[in-house]
């Protein structure tokens, strides 16, 4: 924004000097006054370039940044309240943003069978049953189960005083899933003091934890991890008689164990012990399997509907996750980013870009869902989208999400859970985590641009009305319509009160029914210049119009002439505010929008006319103001010149906007 903005100030300073000396050559030519002429080019050339463009687009972008602090969505950079408006990518992590983040322990699975876990969240008091009937007290193996993840654990449960739990929510809901039983941390580690940790790894997807022994016989390994991955690393499985040798057929039991969980939108996590003489052998090779945790992770609320409304707006929504495929098919059919026949795709498919087909390349920019991603492939799929021209948001919470969050346009950290890295890492940080946070910033950001958008039209095509009028009455001999300091003074008035009100307005109703701008488009498109200069062509034409009828029908002296053009151009600038509204949307009437609008229901908007008006009118009638700018009373009749000519404006730029309306809905 802030290039092209600078762009756009060199056109103008040079379309504008090109056309100030043309001005004064002209009516120098013409038999004017050499320094009313030189006085007459260096106003136009002040007054036509915009100078407060880059106050009001700062003014425009801070205030987007207040609205978004009252969403729940802090902004890192200003420059990025702008980017969100093209975003047409949101690549987006399942756990904490599309579901609430609030796991808790529902299923375990041992040999022995399936154990469901009553008591939610962060409840330590719950009952453990197996086909109804309470385990009291549990049997070896499920309590081997519950040890290994408490043991097998970085998080920290809520103390006495009430804060909130440390750490990550599936470790949480391990160690609630233990205390259930009460098996706490603190007492298991005395038993079990730990040697050595093998953190989590994307690769392996599994953590280590290494114990000594109670009895001093060797160390306990302490294993969790992704079933697919955890359950090829086990020898055996734990029986209520002893270790049993897990063979090709136990192996396809336990993973449709894994399925039937996953199929019920359970994140699974597969656990797993052995001892070892050596605390430094390798954690992974020759475990025993204990069972596998069904985790509940239920989806937030609004999500869905964020998902329609992004979809709507022809922004496309791709859930990357390290689940496994049910899981993260479940979930995004759940949230509605799939139907029933849609499947999920490995992450591992997401090669670097320049090793893939443009064939490849293609359909997997139509993936709505991609499961067991690695940090590197989240780096690939940003690339992959960015390189179709796309505008991508990304997601993050972890460390190693940072390189992602800084890749990506826009990069969205977790406040709630997220690591300090990501959220210094990231462009936006969400206060409450929610996927219909981003979206609301979306919605901002669109409306932001066409706030800039909108307030440079407005200058823009107030400036050139001047330019013309006082062009064509250089190039006819007329009396010029605007001397000097009046094109000084409106500058001063018209271009800053309007403006700023324009830019901080909140945006219509119909912002997230269209689709994000192109990337490359420009502040201004060729239809927006053909804009200003029709908008401009009639605003000068009603000035001069007024300065005839003033001099020729009125008979009005030159002074009071020039008065009577001057307040017709000023006010007419004014009333053509409104011209700035957005079309209608498909829910409103054309004739309805023109009178209720984003420009209408503006509060500023109404202060800046008022005193705008006020400041104008105090022109021809405060003395000593009214002799320096060489004004004087326009009489009632020049007032009903002035009235209706500056009304024209208004009324052929709302009968325009309503014309369009109703061809849009045509077509």
């Amino acid at each position: 924004l802030e290039k092209r903005l600078d762009q756009l100030g060199q056109l103008l300073i040079w379309v504008t000097l090109a056309i100030a000396v043309a001005v004064a050559i002209s009516g120098i030519l013409g038999g004017r006054d050499l320094f009313l002429m030189i006085e007459t080019a260096i106003a136009l050339a002040v007054g036509a370039v915009p100078e407060g463009l880059p106050i009001v687009a700062t003014v425009a972008l801070a205030r987007g940044m207040r609205r978004m602090a009252k969403r729940q969505a802090l902004i890192n950079r200003l420059s990025a309240v702008e980017t969100l408006g093209a975003t047409s990518i949101i690549c987006t992590d399942k756990t904490g943003t599309l579901t609430e983040n609030r796991m808790t322990a529902r299923h375990l699975v041992t040999h022995d069978g399936q154990v469901t876990v009553t008591g939610e969240g962060l409840s330590q008091t719950g009952e453990f049953q197996r086909q109804g009937e309470v385990l009291s007290p549990l049997d070896g193996g499920l309590r081997s189960l519950l040890e290994v993840g408490v043991l097998c654990n970085n998080a920290a449960l809520p103390n006495a005083d009430g804060d909130r739990p440390i750490g990550d929510p599936m470790e949480v809901a391990l160690l609630v899933l233990g205390a259930k039983a009460n098996l706490y941390y603190n007492p298991l580690v005395q038993d079990f003091p730990e040697v050595r940790e093998v953190a989590f790894d994307s690769d392996t997807k599994m953590m280590a934890t290494v114990h000594r022994d109670r009895e001093g016989n060797g160390y306990r390994f302490a294993v969790k991890g992704a079933p697919e991955l955890l359950l090829g690393c086990c020898t055996s499985v734990l029986t209520s008689s002893g270790a049993r040798s897990m063979d090709a057929l136990v192996l396809s039991g336990w993973q449709a164990r894994s399925d039937a969980l996953a199929k019920e939108g359970l994140r699974v996590l597969a656990v797993a012990h052995k001892y070892s003489p050596n605390a430094e052998a390798n954690p992974y090779r020759g475990l025993t399997l204990l069972g596998l945790v069904g985790l509940l992770d239920p989806p937030r609320q609004q999500v869905q509907e964020a998902i329609k409304a992004c979809h709507h707006a022809g922004v496309r929504v791709v859930m990357v996750t390290g689940d496994q495929a049910i899981t993260a098919r479940n979930v995004g059919r759940a949230v509605g980013l799939i139907g029933e026949q849609e499947q999920a795709t490995a992450g591992k498919v997401l090669r670097a870009v320049d090793e893939m087909t443009p064939v490849e390349q293609a359909q997997l920019q139509q993936v709505p869902i991609f499961y067991r991603v690695s940090p590197e492939q989240k780096l690939n799929l940003i690339e992959l989208h960015q390189r179709n021209g796309a505008i991508v948001a990304m997601t993050g919470d972890g460390v190693n999400d940072a390189p992602a969050l800084k890749k990506a346009d826009i990069g969205v950290a977790m406040g709630q859970h997220g690591t300090q890295v990501a959220r210094e890492a990231a462009d936006m940080v969400l206060e409450n985590d929610a996927f219909s946070s981003i979206v609301a910033a979306i919605a901002q950001g669109r409306a932001i641009f066409r706030n800039i958008r909108k307030f440079t039209l407005y200058l823009l095509s107030g400036n050139v009305g001047e330019i013309i009028a006082v062009a064509l009455a250089s190039l006819t001999g007329a009396p010029l319509p605007l001397l000097p300091l009046q094109i000084l003074y409106l500058n001063a008035v018209n271009d800053v009160f309007p403006a700023l009100a324009l830019g901080v307005g909140e945006g219509s109703d119909s912002l997230m029914d269209q689709p994000p701008r192109p990337a490359a488009e420009p502040v201004l498109t060729r239809d927006n210049w053909l804009t200003i200069m029709g908008y401009g062509l009639v605003i000068a034409v009603c000035c001069l119009a007024a300065l005839a009828i003033a001099l020729g029908p009125l008979q009005k002296t030159e002074t009071q002439a020039v008065t009577i053009s001057f307040l017709t151009l000023a006010l007419g600038r004014l009333w053509h505010v409104f011209n700035m509204r957005d079309a209608a949307s498909r829910k409103d009437s054309p004739l309805g929008a023109a009178l209720n609008n984003e420009i209408a229901r503006n509060p500023y908007i109404w202060g800046a006319l008022l005193l705008c008006a006020v400041i104008l009118v105090a022109s021809a009638y405060l003395p000593g103001l009214s002799t320096v700018l060489d004004l004087t009373h326009p009489g009632l009749d020049g007032w009903l010149v002035i009235a209706a000519g500056s009304l024209v404006p208004l009324l052929v730029g709302q009968a325009w906007i309503i014309a369009q309306d109703l061809r849009g809905r045509t077509d």
